[in-house]
């Protein structure tokens, strides 16, 4: 049984395989769950205790005592409490810099999140929330054309930097490219770095390539993967003939806000529908 999003002991026992006594002991002796109370006054847990004790027990199959695994979690848990407050004040000081056109104070802001934070954590919390947040600003008239186009150019940059020779190595290859008219790369550029920091290759097209250079393209190369991305369904729609041909010899896959289920089943490609990193996750995962 749930309630709001969060669990009754016997769900949260029937999902880890942990009996409700042993679940109620480690939070008696180790503070591991934090529970809140109904308005009945049942203990309800959180998916965060569930992934603390799926954590203990993996700890604990790796030899360590219930004590050392519950603290290691909770240690686990400061860390992260700690990565995310510094998150947050970093995307604060690369906004306020983008937003007033400091280029330099960008830079350090982005240098200090790259040597303070994890990959992941950079693309995610730092530049992908902080489009999200222009994309709002803007749409609400709180930001100007010129702070959309001078911010995405130098993180843009920034990004591209990080990408160098990312077509190295000996992993399977993706091919990314937005399609003809779409000009926003950001997220195809942190799809391709997340794939790369989980050992893939990339070949990079970028903004509005043709579609004939697109499949020429992966005729020549043969990737494991193509990925298209676009913000209006309009741009995909003009090539679903060709994109459909594409998808007969090639694993295509279609991303952005301008994608959708139908879209990606019209033509035999399959729907990438969450941020960038967790979608080159998952993709991962599966290969």
């Amino acid at each position: 049984m749930s309630e709001q999003g969060v669990l009754r002991i016997g769900e949260l026992s029937r999902r880890v395989g942990v009996s409700p006594e042993l679940l109620r002991a480690w939070e008696r002796r180790y503070g591991l769950l934090c529970p809140t109370r109904s308005q009945g006054g049942f203990r309800l847990y959180s998916t965060t205790d569930e992934q603390r004790v799926r954590r203990m027990l993996a700890l604990q199959q790796q030899g360590l005592s219930p004590a050392v695994a519950a603290q290691t979690v909770a240690d686990e848990a400061d860390t992260a409490d700690t990565a995310d407050v510094a998150a947050d004040a970093l995307r604060q000081a690369l906004t306020e810099a983008l937003d007033r056109f400091d280029e330099a104070a960008a830079n350090r802001a982005f240098d200090r999140a790259l040597g303070t934070l994890s990959l992941d954590t950079l693309l995610r919390e730092i530049v992908l929330d902080y489009l999200t947040d222009l994309g709002e600003r803007w749409s609400a008239g709180q930001a100007t054309v010129a702070q959309e186009h001078f911010a995405t150019n130098v993180l843009r940059g920034r990004l591209l930097g990080l990408a160098r020779d990312w077509g190295q190595g000996g992993g399977p290859l993706t091919l990314l490219a937005c399609p003809p008219g779409e000009l926003h790369d950001l997220g195809l550029i942190c799809f391709g770095l997340a794939l790369r920091a989980r050992g893939w290759r990339i070949a990079f097209l970028g903004t509005d390539t043709p579609i004939d250079t697109l499949t020429q393209t992966a005729d020549n190369l043969h990737p494991e993967l193509v990925v298209l991305t676009t913000t209006t369904p309009q741009r995909l729609s003009r090539v679903r003939s060709e994109l459909r041909r594409l998808s007969e010899t090639t694993r295509l896959a279609l991303a952005g806000a301008g994608t959708t289920d139908a879209l990606a089943a019209s033509v035999g490609a399959e729907l990438l529908n969450g941020d960038p990193v967790s979608q080159a996750a998952r993709l991962v995962a599966t290969h």
